[in-house]
C-alpha cells in the first residue's frame, strides 16, 4: 500500500509551490517570452491533471509528448507522473520509422505534440496499426485542422477543468516516466523509470557531488526536454525551487546569449556542439556571461579548448556522464578535496574527464576476459554500472534484456579507463574503438585534440575498413573559412604526432561542411562509416604510421 513516506515526485512540486510560489518560470516561443510564478505553474498542472482524467487516463496509461522545452511540456512532467501517469517523452528527430515503432511499442493513450510537429506525427501514424490513441492535444492556443482526430490546442484543453485536483497515494514502485533509446544499432529500445528511481535521481544529482541546484539559480536547460528529461533538471529544479528558463523550439547561439544575459541565468546545460556554436557566436558579438557559473557539458566528450575558453569567462565547465538506461546521470566530473595542491593543468586534465561516480552508483570495468581492471588510467575495458535509478530491463524486449544486463548490472557498452584517484574517463563506444594491427586506438581522445586547434570548428574520428591493418583511423574535420586546408592538415598531423604514438595518427584528415548528428546532437559516426568503408577512398598517408607488425 501507498503510504506517506513513499519516494515520489510529487512532494517536489508541493515545495516549490509553498517555499517558493513567486519564483518565475520564464519560457520563449515564437511569440515571445511567457513569464508565470510556481504558485501558477502548480494550478496549471492540477488544471492538467484534471483534464487527462476526464480524458480517461488513469495510473498506469502513458501519455507521449512530441515537444520542444517550453512551459506546457514543463507541466506535463508533474501532472501526468503525480496522477499515477507514465510520461513518455518521444525525440522527433528520430527517423520516421523509429518514430512509428515506439508510438506503436509503447500504446500510448494521449499524445501531446507541437504544432511544428504535428506533420511528423500524422506521418509516424500511417505506419502504425496502433488503436490506442484516445486524444490528440496540440501545444498551442489554437489547432489548426489536421488528419489527428480527435485533437484540441491545448490552452482549450486546460481552460474546460477546475484546478482543484486532489492527487492520488502513489506507490514509489509505479511507473512515472518513459524514454527510449536513440536506436542506433537497431530499433529503439523502451526505458521505463519509477517515481523512485526519479526521486533517487534527483537526490543524487542534487547532492553535492551531483549537479546541485539551489534556490538563487536560474537554470536554462538546453538539452531537450524528450531526452532522458533533460538529464533530470526540470525534476531537480524544481525540488531546489530554482527559476527554470526554458529555451522554446531550436534555439540559436544569438537566442541563447540573450537569454542568459536578461534572466539572469546561473547554470546551463548541452552538449558540445550546443556551447560550440555560442562559441563561435561569440567571436563576432559580444555576449554578457557573467551571472553564468557553471555549465553542465554530456553527451559527448567536451575538448579541453572549450574548457579553457569557458574558464577565460569565469564559467565552470562540469563535465558529466550518463545514459538513457540510468535517468541518465552517472558521473560529473568534480576536483576532489586531496586536489587543492594540483596544478592547474592537473585539476584541469581531471575535469576533462568524465568524472566520479555519483552517491548511490557503483561501477566496475570488465576487460575481454571477464576481469576487472586495475584503476591504473592506462589499462581499459566495458564499464557496467547498478545503482537504484539505473534500470535493469527494456520494455518489453527480452532479447535486448538478456544482451545488455547480467545479474542486476548494466552493461553500458562505453570502454573507459579508471585512473588512481577514482575518475572516470570514456575511451570510446565499443562500437566506435578504432582496432589497427590488433592495438586499439581511442577515436574521443583523437577526437578531443583534434578540435583543440583553433582553425577546427568541429571534427570526428572513424575506424575505416583497410586491406592490411583491418581498420585505421581517418578524421573528419570542420575547419574554420580562414582555414587553409593543406597547412591545417600538416599541423594536425605534427600536433597529434606529439601527442599520441605515430600509429595513431589518422591517415587522412577529410575536410566536411558539417559533422552528422544524431537526434541528440552526437556525432553519428555510423552515417560516415556507411559513406566511407575503405581507406582506398583516400589520399592517406605513408604506412609507416600503421602499428609494428607482431
Amino acid at each position: 500500500m501507498p503510504g506517506a513516506t513513499d519516494q515520489t515526485l510529487r512532494p517536489f512540486l508541493w515545495r516549490a509551490e509553498r517555499l517558493y510560489p513567486e519564483t518565475e518560470i520564464v519560457s520563449r516561443g515564437h511569440d515571445g517570452l511567457t513569464r508565470y510564478t510556481y504558485s501558477e505553474y502548480s494550478s496549471r498542472v492540477k488544471q492538467l491533471a484534471s483534464a487527462l482524467r476526464a480524458t480517461g487516463v488513469t495510473a498506469g496509461d502513458r501519455v507521449a509528448t512530441l515537444c520542444w522545452n517550453h512551459h506546457r511540456h514543463f507541466e506535463l512532467y508533474f501532472a501526468v507522473t503525480s496522477m499515477g501517469a507514465q510520461l513518455h517523452t518521444i525525440n522527433p528527430l528520430l527517423p520516421t520509422d523509429h518514430i512509428s515503432h515506439i508510438i506503436d511499442d509503447a500504446g500510448d493513450r494521449v499524445v501531446f505534440v507541437d504544432p511544428s510537429l504535428v506533420e511528423t506525427v500524422t506521418e509516424a501514424l500511417t505506419a502504425t496499426e496502433t488503436d490506442t490513441i484516445t486524444q490528440f492535444v496540440v501545444m498551442d492556443d489554437s489547432a489548426s485542422a489536421s488528419a489527428l482526430d480527435p485533437i484540441e490546442d491545448y490552452e482549450s484543453y486546460l481552460d474546460a477543468h477546475e484546478s482543484a485536483f486532489e492527487w492520488p497515494a502513489l506507490e514509489e514502485t509505479a511507473p512515472a516516466g518513459m524514454c527510449y533509446t536513440s536506436g542506433t544499432t537497431g530499433k529503439p529500445k523502451g526505458v521505463e523509470y519509477t517515481h523512485q528511481m526519479l526521486w533517487s535521481h534527483t537526490m543524487a544529482t542534487q547532492s553535492p557531488q551531483g549537479i546541485p541546484i539551489d534556490d538563487d539559480d536560474v537554470v536554462l536547460p538546453v538539452v531537450p526536454m524528450f531526452h532522458v528529461n533533460a538529464w533530470g533538471m526540470p525534476f531537480s529544479a524544481t525540488a531546489g525551487g530554482a527559476k527554470q528558463v526554458f529555451p522554446g523550439p531550436a534555439p540559436e547561439p544569438a537566442e541563447l546569449g540573450s537569454l542568459i544575459e536578461s534572466e539572469g541565468v546561473t547554470i546551463a546545460a548541452g552538449v558540445p556542439t550546443v556551447w560550440l556554436g555560442l562559441k563561435e557566436y561569440m567571436t563576432h558579438t559580444a555576449v554578457d556571461l557573467s551571472t553564468l557559473e557553471r555549465v553542465v557539458i554530456g553527451g559527448s566528450a567536451a575538448p579541453e579548448s572549450m574548457i579553457d575558453w569557458f574558464d577565460s569567462h569565469g564559467v565552470e565547465v562540469l563535465h558529466a556522464w550518463g545514459m538513457t538506461e540510468m535517468a541518465p546521470i552517472g558521473t560529473v566530473s568534480h576536483a576532489k578535496a586531496g586536489l587543492e595542491d594540483a596544478s592547474a593543468a592537473q585539476r584541469r586534465a581531471k575535469r576533462a574527464k568524465q568524472g566520479l561516480a555519483v552517491p548511490g552508483l557503483e561501477f566496475r570495468v570488465i576487460d575481454d576476459n571477464g576481469d576487472e581492471v586495475p584503476w591504473d588510467g592506462e589499462q581499459f575495458g566495458e564499464l557496467w554500472v547498478r545503482g537504484p535509478w539505473v534500470t535493469t530491463e527494456y520494455f518489453a524486449n527480452e532479447s535486448a534484456t538478456a544482451e545488455t544486463f547480467e545479474d542486476g548490472w548494466l552493461k553500458t557498452g562505453d570502454v573507459v579507463t579508471v585512473d588512481e584517484d577514482g575518475y572516470l574517463e570514456i575511451v570510446d563506444r565499443i562500437k566506435d574503438v578504432i582496432k589497427s594491427g590488433g592495438e586499439w586506438i581511442s577515436s574521443v581522445e583523437l577526437e578531443n585534440a583534434i578540435m583543440g586547434h583553433d582553425g577546427v570548428e568541429e571534427a570526428t574520428v572513424v575506424g575505416v575498413g583497410d586491406d592490411k591493418w583491418q581498420e585505421r583511423p581517418i578524421a573528419f574535420v570542420v575547419a574554420d573559412d580562414s582555414a587553409s586546408r593543406d597547412e591545417l592538415t600538416a599541423e594536425l598531423e605534427a600536433s597529434l604526432t606529439e601527442q599520441f604514438p605515430k600509429w595513431w595518427v589518422p591517415d587522412a584528415f577529410e575536410f566536411i561542411d558539417a559533422v552528422p548528428k544524431t537526434a541528440t546532437g552526437k556525432f553519428a559516426k555510423r552515417v560516415l562509416r556507411e559513406q566511407y568503408d575503405s581507406t582506398d577512398q583516400f589520399d592517406t598517408s605513408p604506412s609507416a604510421k600503421a602499428p609494428p607488425e607482431e
